[in-house]
């Protein structure tokens, strides 16, 4: 892990208590926000951006670390829906869960968020493809759109996220891939075939997120329309460009809560800690860029 920082997403189920205990015990985490107190500091959480209080830049046990605050109600959301890919997009991946206590919901909502990524990405692959193409897909739905990955982010991220974990991605989605009914999963070879005909797609797309079926159907239905989603997929599953309008609807979703969450960080980091962290993600990419050219 080197020196990188560490990231860490706390689900709680009453933002403004978890707030107040932690202004009493943690008050220099917290940028000029933490003189309106708890509550305001719980709101500006809950009603802007996607839904994440950040911390960031804090030194813990030798390291630095960031943490992102989230109720466990809007983090369920976002499993299920995809409302802003933001932290749902981020659990796509291999993380480690430190403790978990025994809500049924989140648990459903974790698994059901991984089906969702699978789905997505058999819309946008081609008929018969890698193990490693399917982890480079799922792993960069949650940057698709996002406007960091033009200013600030290393490009080659998501094949490196990918490469360093590959055997965690194999297990994270081994058992969804195996009991999908849709997918032929030579897990020996590491190859995938899908149905990519009009039917098979037309099933996938109704296995997507609400919010994504919404942002799609935003794409191909002129204004004044207002056709059922249903008639719209339908129409979606037979286009030979279906893949780019799901592609296109993951984009506006991730543009939309990136730029909103960002701009809400630059508040709850306060100035200086947000212009140190965006010199490192500058410093990073780079140096991944000057890597390429070498």
């Amino acid at each position: 892990m080197g020196n990188n920082m560490i990231d860490f997403v706390i689900a709680v189920d009453d933002p403004p208590t978890w707030h107040t205990m932690n202004l009493m015990q943690n008050r220099k985490h917290y940028s000029l926000l933490r003189f309106l107190g708890p509550k305001q500091v719980s709101s500006m959480q809950m009603n802007y951006g996607a839904g994440v209080y950040y911390n960031t830049l804090v030194p813990c046990d030798g390291r630095v670390i960031k943490y992102g605050v989230i109720s466990t109600d809007t983090l369920i959301e976002d499993l299920l829906h995809w409302k802003t890919l933001y932290v749902s997009g981020r659990l796509h991946k291999p993380v480690k869960i430190l403790v978990q206590n025994e809500n049924g919901k989140l648990r459903a909502a974790l698994v059901s968020n991984l089906k969702s990524a699978v789905t997505a990405a058999f819309l946008m692959l081609p008929e018969s493809f890698s193990e490693e193409d399917l982890f480079v897909q799922i792993a960069g739905l949650s940057y698709a759109g996002d406007f960091r990955m033009v200013i600030g982010e290393d490009k080659s991220k998501v094949l490196n996220i990918v490469k360093a974990n590959l055997p965690h991605f194999q297990m994270l989605y081994s058992n969804i891939l195996q009991d999908c009914p849709q997918v032929v999963y030579k897990q020996h070879q590491g190859k995938l075939e899908i149905d990519k005909s009009p039917e098979g797609q037309f099933v996938q797309l109704m296995g997507l997120p609400r919010t994504l079926q919404q942002q799609i159907t935003r794409i191909v239905d002129p204004p004044g329309k207002n056709r059922d989603v249903e008639e719209m997929l339908l129409q979606v599953a037979q286009d030979p460009d279906c893949g780019l309008v799901v592609q296109q609807g993951i984009s506006a979703i991730v543009k939309s809560s990136s730029i909103t969450q960002s701009a809400k960080g630059i508040l709850t980091a306060g100035l200086l800690k947000t212009v140190s962290y965006s010199m490192k993600k500058l410093q990073k990419m780079w140096k991944g860029s000057r890597r390429k050219s070498h």
